[in-house]
């Protein structure tokens, strides 16, 4: 009898005797087996309205759930079923695994093993190997060997961390090389410099140092320069990370790399850990096909949350993306990147001080910053560098003709501008539509205000 033909049967039978509590169940397991999670989810809903309190329904509802990605609705199930008293510990083990499931995909992996643990307590028979390997969840005797145990990775057997190939800096510049950005300057004072400058004041009233900021805008406009001069601000030491020194094709490596970055920077306090282009190692789990990318970002949220609560302090962590709308959500919750600055392009007078770092040092003659810069609205700091490297090329051209080196001047700026088109336009096109329709938490309205738009 193939599956539509048992499920005929079930009908049937059901016709004939509605309130049948096994078949119900046995109608809504057997489409769960076919893949209908929508029809079971029907079926689970119609039978709960006549055996409320059924333990297995409830179960059978939130795995409907989970088969559609319905992780919200699954939890709350779950959730109840875990909490409630006189539930079967039968049912209440499987609801506690599936519960863990969802917060491993969540991101909450410390949470996800207390959660597998109390379920396989209550029958180790509803244990899932897949998802305990993945947790690190094994018994003692196999853990001497294992390279993650309860949901971190463990140093090499010879006792050797991960050591990453990234360059520890100690920035001889500070904020007085960023021009403008005076209202983010602060922000990054508020977060990072002052715990730091008044660590005893804080610790009295049990806040630790670190954290982590995310900014976020249009590529050009200063975020990598602004994470360099915060660690030269605080004389403390710089980690650049990028994508290519984390990500490896074999799986688990990616992981490791990354546990050995956050233990670097724990080893060398105060570090400013800076992760440029943080979309790539922490996109949204939710758009993932594959589960490797789910391992890595689930290690990410766990070097954040440290392991143990004094593990990051003076760890300043500072990243970086020009795609925050592809950032898993979980990132944003408080104690990782619970701190979201927007990084416009610079306006008129952070432009001019930005004019005249790039020419400081190169001839010129009665340059007028403040009148260039009014001429380069929505300009990137980068493009104004071009505008520089342009007049300068310029009047190299003419000092090989002419044997005669001139300086440069505001004609020769605004010339040079004329040329160069702001390369934010497009970022701020695809910025726009998210911060009108997908911006619930307020997390774009920096932009709307930017844009002078409202919601």
């Amino acid at each position: 009898m193939n599956g539509d033909d048992s499920l005929a049967a079930i009908r049937a039978a059901l016709q004939v005797s509605p309130d049948n509590l096994p078949l119900l169940r046995h109608l809504g397991e057997m489409l769960l087996g076919l893949g209908r999670a929508d029809d079971a989810e029907r079926e689970f809903r119609g039978a709960l309205a006549r055996f409320p309190g059924d333990g297995a329904l409830k179960l059978g509802l939130a795995r409907s759930f989970h088969q559609q990605g319905k992780a919200s609705h699954a939890q709350v199930v779950v959730e109840e079923l875990t909490a409630a008293d006189g539930v079967d510990p039968g049912i209440a083990a499987r609801a506690g695994v599936l519960h863990a499931r969802l917060l491993h995909r969540a991101g909450e992996v410390e949470r996800a093993v207390r959660a597998y643990k109390r379920a396989i307590a209550l029958d180790d028979g509803a244990g899932d190997h897949e998802l305990a390997e993945r947790l690190g969840v094994r018994p003692l005797a196999e853990s001497a060997d294992a390279e993650v145990v309860d949901g971190r990775l463990r140093a090499s057997a010879d006792g050797d961390e991960t050591t990453p190939d990234v360059e520890i800096e100690k920035p001889g510049v500070t904020f007085a090389d960023v021009g403008g950005m005076e209202k983010l300057k602060e922000e990054i004072r508020l977060k990072i410099i002052y715990p730091l400058a008044h660590r005893d004041l804080y610790a009295a009233y049990g806040k630790t140092v670190g954290g982590g900021i995310l900014m976020y805008g249009p590529p050009g406009c200063g975020k990598t320069h602004l994470a360099r001069c915060t660690a030269g601000e605080i004389k403390a030491r710089f980690m650049a990370v990028g994508i290519n020194d984390v990500i490896e094709m074999w799986i688990g490596n990616s992981e490791r790399n990354l546990h050995g970055v956050f233990e670097m920077a724990r080893r060398n306090k105060p570090c400013v850990l800076f992760f440029d282009e943080v979309d790539a190692l922490a996109a949204s789990r939710a758009d993932m096909r594959q589960s490797a990318g789910r391992f890595l970002i689930n290690q990410f949220l766990s070097e954040l949350d440290g392991v143990d609560a004094k593990a990051n302090d003076g760890v300043l962590i500072l990243a970086a993306t020009n795609a925050p709308w592809h950032l898993d959500a979980a990132f944003r919750r408080p104690g990782r990147f619970d701190r979201i600055l927007f990084v416009p392009p610079p306006d008129a007078p952070a432009r001019a001080d930005i004019l005249r770092l790039l020419l400081k040092g190169k001839p010129t003659r009665d340059v007028d910053a403040d009148q260039v810069a009014k001429k380069l609205d929505n300009l990137s700091g980068a493009d104004l560098k071009a505008v520089v490297d342009v007049a300068i090329e310029r009047k190299l051209s003419e000092a090989v003709k002419s044997g005669v080196p001139m300086p440069l001047t505001t004609k020769d700026l605004v010339a040079a501008a004329a040329g160069v088109r702001p390369s934010t336009r497009e970022w701020f096109s695809t910025a726009k539509n998210h911060a009108l329709y997908a911006n619930q938490d307020g997390a774009y309205d920096d932009v709307l205000t930017y844009l002078k738009l409202t919601k």
